[in-house]
């Protein structure tokens, strides 16, 4: 019976990254999220500029959901050599990535996964707009919608999209959706 469930679930992870390969990457995790110059009311009626906010990496948000939950740690920060779909700072797809563990996955659950697999926890992913997030969210969910061993829980928040194993318990899961709302 074991040897079953490794065959199956050796089958869908190749499934899963012959899927996602096709969604696009970037050669530097490390680069922000693009942003616009959004301007404010002057008192003489003009429009002045609002000082940018800091753009956001993958790692940092991590490291705020991190603060939350205390099951998260870094796993894998996406390079464009590790990257196994390519995406990474390709045209509409996410400029940094990182995947992550969550302590209260049992290993029996992961057993033949790839180290960095998001199953193992999840990843965050930051895009140059909250659009090409959604696409992207949008994408994984029609092709894993047949396929139940690779769902998973997404939550959106502006151009970063927090994708979490569907191994956590749905509370479990809303802990990373309540911690990206407050980051």
């Amino acid at each position: 019976m074991r040897k079953i469930r490794l065959v199956v679930g050796a089958v869908a992870v190749v499934l899963a990254a012959a899927v996602l390969a096709g969604c696009g990457g970037s050669d530097d995790s490390s680069k922000p999220a693009a942003g616009g110059t959004p301007t404010t009311a002057s008192a003489d009626g003009g429009a002045k500029p609002v000082p940018p906010q800091e753009p956001v990496t993958a790692r940092q948000v991590l490291a705020k959901l991190s603060d939350q939950v205390g099951a998260a740690k870094l796993n894998t920060v996406v390079t464009a050599e590790n990257d196994p779909n390519k995406l990474l700072g390709r045209p509409q797809q996410y400029t940094s990535k990182v995947t992550f563990t969550d302590s209260r996955i049992a290993a029996s659950d992961v057993v033949g996964l790839d180290k960095d697999d998001s199953l193992r926890g999840g990843a965050v992913e930051v895009f140059g707009t909250a659009g090409d997030a959604k696409a992207r969210s949008d994408y994984i969910q029609s092709v894993t919608k047949s396929m139940p061993a690779l769902a998973e829980y997404h939550y959106l928040d502006g151009p970063v999209l927090v994708r979490v194993s569907h191994y956590l318990t749905p509370k479990q899961a809303g802990e990373y959706k309540a911690a990206l709302a407050g980051r």
